[in-house]
C-alpha cells in the first residue's frame, strides 16, 4: 500500500508531504495506481520548480523506490494550488483504489 501524509499549517496550507510503500495493484510496469501516483507527484514537483520557480527539499530512494519526502514547500498561492491539486488527485485515486493507497492530512 502507498501511504501519503500531508502536513498542514494552522492556515491549512500544505507544508510537506511524504509517500511510502508500493501500491501492488498489478505486476511491475503495469501497476496503474503506482503510475498515477508517480505521474501526479513528479508533475507537481516539476511544476513547483519549473513553473512557480521554487525549490523544495527532496528526499527520495531512487534505488529501491517507494519513498519520497518533500519539505520546505513554498506557502505562496501558486505553489499551494499545485499542492492542493496533487492532494485532490491522490484522494480521487484513494476513492477508487482504497486497498492500494491511503492519504492522510495532519496539522
Amino acid at each position: 500500500m502507498i501511504r501519503v501524509q500531508f502536513s498542514l499549517d494552522s492556515n491549512q496550507r500544505i507544508t510537506s508531504f511524504k509517500m511510502t510503500g508500493h501500491a501492488d495493484s498489478g505486476p511491475y510496469g503495469q501497476d496503474i495506481v503506482c503510475a498515477a501516483v508517480s505521474a501526479l507527484s513528479i508533475s507537481t514537483i516539476n511544476g513547483l520548480e519549473q513553473v512557480v520557480h521554487t525549490k523544495p527539499d527532496l528526499n527520495q530512494d531512487n534505488v529501491n523506490g517507494g519513498f519520497l519526502e518533500v519539505t520546505k514547500l513554498d506557502l505562496g498561492h501558486d505553489s499551494q494550488i499545485l499542492l492542493r491539486t496533487l492532494l485532490n488527485g491522490l484522494l480521487d485515486i484513494q476513492e477508487s483504489y482504497p486497498k492500494n493507497i491511503e492519504v492522510k492530512m495532519f496539522n
